[in-house]
């Protein structure tokens, strides 16, 4: 197996962390959002249930946390694939934050891979990922 192939799998598993970290959220925000509605439509009192609402608060927070440290794993991944010499220049969407313009530009949000050997859409990469970052 090369370089290559090894970061495409490792982009791969990234990404699939990033999406279950996202939809995890997704969950438990909706779980957050249910609470008092369910208790306003049961006509409970405001302090039933409490206890459940404030650990499901919590947990959207450790999310959070989570998404910022698999966010920062990106970025340094991105970084360790540039000092390899490996040009993958994107996976998943093409638009970041920061690209101007959006490179994707099409309004299409589907995945997509792009690679180039030598970097011949050099004018391509995406430039909101630092240049360079600690290697360990």
């Amino acid at each position: 197996m090369n370089r290559l192939t090894i970061g495409a799998a490792l982009s791969d598993r990234l990404h699939a962390a990033e999406a279950a970290i996202d939809q995890a959220m997704v969950d438990t925000a909706g779980l957050a959002a249910a609470l008092p509605a369910a208790r306003l439509e049961a006509s409970l009192s405001a302090v039933v249930g409490q206890t459940a609402f404030d650990e499901t608060a919590a947990s959207l927070g450790a999310l959070a946390e989570a998404r910022a440290h698999m966010v920062r794993t990106h970025r340094a991944l991105a970084a360790l694939a540039r000092a390899l010499g490996l040009e993958i220049l994107a996976v998943g969407q093409l638009d970041k934050p920061g690209d101007r313009p959006p490179v994707g530009g099409d309004g299409d949000d589907s995945p997509t891979l792009a690679i180039a050997v030598n970097n011949p859409c050099g004018d391509v990469a995406n430039k909101s990922l630092p240049a360079k970052l600690p290697l360990c």
